[in-house]
């Protein structure tokens, strides 16, 4: 019994070797098919790989194109901005005065919102510095004010801030066009455009003026410039402590500002911190809706250019291999009257639908890739194009992936040839 069981089981091994044999001579043979077919006739094969090229290089420049465009207004526009901003709750009208069971019918208008500090402003700073997906958590204490030299008066927006933090939210020192980067100690960093309205330079002397006898004398540290008008020509920066006797809200704040990784998770985080803290949070998704609409009009402008260019090359593909199934019928007759099977012969036409876009898309790789390169070294153009791998990999698979799908009809009409019939096709 054991020796039958031992012949069986060796039997059984033998026969799963030869399967395995067997099945890699066939992919083999199928392989050396799909080539022989494509070499057969190589201006055909060339220019549908030429015409596939074309294809992966756009997809490959306009995605990169695209990509590189929303990288450069994301950041020239929430570069001088806190992704996430968190106030003091807003004060809605006293309506508690009206007896129950009493309706007044009257037009409210919004109460006006004077400034407020932060409640534990402290420890929810600290709680939120917990979590590591936020990046920046800084705060800021920001209010009306008047800066004056001479006869001439601006309106501006003083803000507080704590230097270290804040560089998290907006680089001041990067932006800086002359002067020195130093806030606290009577000094202040003031936009280029206020300076031009008042006529100061660095080292100057300016008066801030936040009313009811809160004035000071500072010095003009340094004149930066944000590319944004409303901001160079209202803000200026100071310390926390200066802000708060200023605006006269001693170890207050009225904001804090956070920046986090994807700027994308900012309403979804936006949510998570106000069911939280209970504050009143808003995002910059909310607060620039136009923008937002923008960004989203590009991403869905370049998916649609993959998918009609996706499109084409399947038409492409489709169309050469189903006249090549017609030129190529008595010899699929002959294959199938050799012993060939149905999904042998299908599995040829696959293969070389994939070949060609694995070749095509290769080639539209590099091309795409050398033009971005050229581009970026000597275009005028006024933000870097970013090409990540994945841009050049999703070509690939688009091409290919296109390739196998286009070659679908084409490979199923072959299969199903007579081999007779087919053998006496002229």
């Amino acid at each position: 019994m054991a020796s039958a069981s031992v012949c069986a089981s060796s039997r059984h091994s033998m026969s799963f070797v030869s399967r395995i044999g067997h099945l890699r001579d066939s992919l083999w043979i199928e392989w050396r098919i799909a080539l022989r077919f494509l070499a057969d006739n190589p201006l055909q094969t060339l220019l549908i790989s030429v015409a596939i090229s074309v294809g992966a290089a756009v997809i490959v420049f306009i995605t990169a194109l695209m990509m590189g465009l929303q990288d450069n207004i994301i950041d020239k526009t929430l570069g001088t901005q806190a992704h996430i901003r968190i106030e003091a709750t807003r004060q809605d009208n006293n309506l508690s005065a009206i007896p129950a069971g009493h309706y007044v019918w009257a037009i409210e208008s919004p109460r006006a919102q004077r400034l407020q500090t932060i409640n534990n402003w402290q420890e929810v700073r600290n709680a939120l510095d917990t979590n590591a997906l936020l990046n920046t958590v800084s705060p800021l204490i920001s209010g009306p004010a008047f800066a004056q030299k001479g006869t001439a008066r601006a309106s501006i927006a003083l803000m507080g801030i704590d230097p270290e933090r804040y560089a998290g939210i907006i680089d001041l020192k990067g932006y800086l066009r002359e002067g020195r980067f130093s806030v606290g100690a009577n000094n202040v960093l003031i936009g280029s455009q206020l300076a031009e309205d008042l006529g100061l330079r660095t080292g100057d002397k300016l008066r801030l003026d936040a009313g009811d006898n809160r004035q000071v004398v500072v010095d003009v540290a340094g004149i930066f410039e944000l590319g944004v008008g409303e901001l160079d020509s209202r803000y200026v920066y100071t310390d926390l402590k200066q802000a708060q006797t200023l605006l006269d809200l001693p170890g207050g704040i009225t904001i804090l500002e956070l920046k986090i990784a994807n700027v994308f998770d900012a309403e979804y985080w936006a949510q998570r911190v106000q069911n939280l803290t209970g504050l009143h949070v808003e995002s910059w998704m909310e607060s620039n809706g136009q923008l937002l609409n923008a960004l989203s009009s590009q991403t869905m402008t370049t998916q649609m250019i993959r998918v009609f260019v996706a499109l084409s090359v399947i038409f492409g593909i489709a169309s050469v291999l189903a006249v090549s199934v017609v030129q190529r019928t008595r010899e699929i007759g002959i294959l199938r009257a050799m012993g060939s099977s149905r999904q042998q012969i299908l599995r040829v036409f696959l293969l070389q639908g994939g070949l060609l876009g694995l070749a095509g898309s290769l080639l539209g790789v590099i091309v795409g890739y050398t033009l971005v390169q050229v581009l970026n070294k000597y275009g005028e153009l006024l933000f870097v194009i970013r090409l990540e791998p994945f841009m050049l990999l999703s070509a690939i698979l688009i091409a290919t992936a296109a390739g196998v799908i286009a070659a679908a009809i084409p490979a199923r009409r072959a299969a199903q040839y007579d081999p007779a019939v087919a053998i006496r096709y002229v």
